[in-house]
Order: C-alpha cells, then sequence, then structure tokens
C-alpha cells in the first residue's frame, strides 16, 4: 500500500578518504558511464548524484533506480560481477574510502512523481529512524503532510528501507539555495494543519539528522 514494489532504489553512501575526494569521483564517474554503457542490460540508472556540503563531511551519496523489481537487482548484480573493468574501478574505489554503506529503498506512493532538475540547486536529505512497528502510521500522517509541501518545486524524493538500516526513511528536498530553503520552512509552519502532521510524526522518530548536498558534476540531476 506504501509504494510500487517493481520500482527498488538503492542508495550508495560513501565516506571518502579527505585526500581522496577528486580521485574518488574521477572513479566514480567512470564506474557511472559504464554501467550506463550497459543500461540495456541492467535496467537500472543513476538519478542522483551528491557531496555532502553541511553535515557528514567527506561524504558521497549516490541514487540508483532499478525497474523490474529485485529481479533487475539480481541480474545487475550478476551481469556486474563477471564484468572485468566493473571489478577494476571497484577495486582501485577502495583506495579512496574509508567505509561504505548500501540500503535498497521503496518510493512512498504519496510523494510527487521523481523530476530531474536541469538548473543548479542545493538538496537536502532527512533521514530518520523509526521505532519498529510505526512505518504504516508516519505513512498515513505524511501523505497528509506533503500536501503542505507540494506546491513548491522542494519535493524531490521520498523512501523507506527494505534491505540495509532498517525502519529508515529518506526524504529529499530541492532548494534553490539555503535561504530559500529557510523561506520555505518557516511558509510551512505557516500553513495550518503542518504543524499538527507534525506533532504525530515526532513520538515516532528514535533518531533523525540532515545533510546538506550538491550534486556532482555527473549527476543526473542538477
Amino acid at each position: 500500500m506504501l509504494s510500487d514494489k517493481e520500482v527498488i532504489y538503492a542508495l550508495h553512501t560513501h565516506n571518502i578518504r579527505p585526500d581522496s575526494i577528486d580521485k574518488y569521483l574521477t572513479n566514480y564517474e567512470e564506474n557511472v558511464n559504464l554501467i550506463h554503457s550497459k543500461k540495456l542490460d541492467l535496467n537500472c540508472e543513476l538519478v542522483g548524484s551528491w557531496t555532502v556540503e553541511v553535515g557528514d563531511l567527506d561524504q558521497a551519496l549516490h541514487l540508483w533506480q532499478y525497474t523490474g523489481g529485485y529481479e533487475s537487482v539480481d541480474h545487475a548484480q550478476a551481469v556486474l560481477s563477471t564484468d572485468e573493468a566493473y571489478q577494476r574501478l571497484l577495486r582501485e574505489r577502495g583506495n579512496y574510502l574509508r567505509s561504505r554503506h548500501l540500503q535498497y529503498l521503496l518510493a512512498f506512493s504519496y510523494w510527487p512523481p521523481l523530476v530531474k532538475r536541469t538548473d543548479s540547486n542545493k538538496y537536502e536529505i532527512r533521514s530518520y529512524s523509526l521505532k519498529p512497528g510505526t512505518m504504516i502510521e508516519w505513512g498515513n500522517n505524511w501523505a497528509k503532510a506533503i500536501n503542505y509541501r507540494r506546491n513548491n518545486d522542494e519535493p524531490f524524493a521520498g523512501y523507506f528501507s527494505q534491505i540495509g538500516r532498517l525502519y529508515n526513511v529518506h526524504h529529499i528536498w530541492c532548494y534553490k539555495n539555503l535561504q530559500s530553503r529557510k523561506e520555505t520552512r518557516e511558509s510551512a509552519w505557516r500553513s495550518p494543519g503542518w504543524d499538527e502532521c507534525v506533532a504525530y510524526t515526532v513520538p515516532l522518530i528514535r533518531e533523525m539528522h540532515c545533510r546538506i548536498l550538491s550534486p556532482t558534476t555527473f549527476s543526473p540531476t542538477k
């Protein structure tokens, strides 16, 4: 009920060695180009790629979309596990990283469709760790809450975890700049009903944090 289960999103979080950021980004761009060259076989594409500007510094996030459910995920893994060029890039990238994490996510059905931006923007990812058993309640409340911000261009994507850290939610917002973020968030608080939605969802949260993101030069959304 919460999501279309035939579209899987993979969120890769990479913590980069501070002295290797440029080498890492060059490596990952080559990785993206390699996978996209096999797009017809793999049914996956990069939809967003960012580095963290505020929050967990020396970190990059990459959001991939798989069409065809977990069958497509399994197929892509099988193909790439035997691809020599991909494996070479993977080994090389290990020299530039301190740690990494992967989550498979589903998109909330009530969130506006993902639209890639073409101009220059800042992004914010707000990540929530929920109490087990509260995902349906979260979804029911945010199905109402998103309407208070749907008139703006800022909703980019909303996901909940399926594999990896469980009961995780990620809301990704798009702003022209930090001043625009401030004005948009203040406007939401002036909308009758927004405060009520927040009041209902806050007790469901165990932990939350936000990161401000800048698109990489090869990110499909800017």
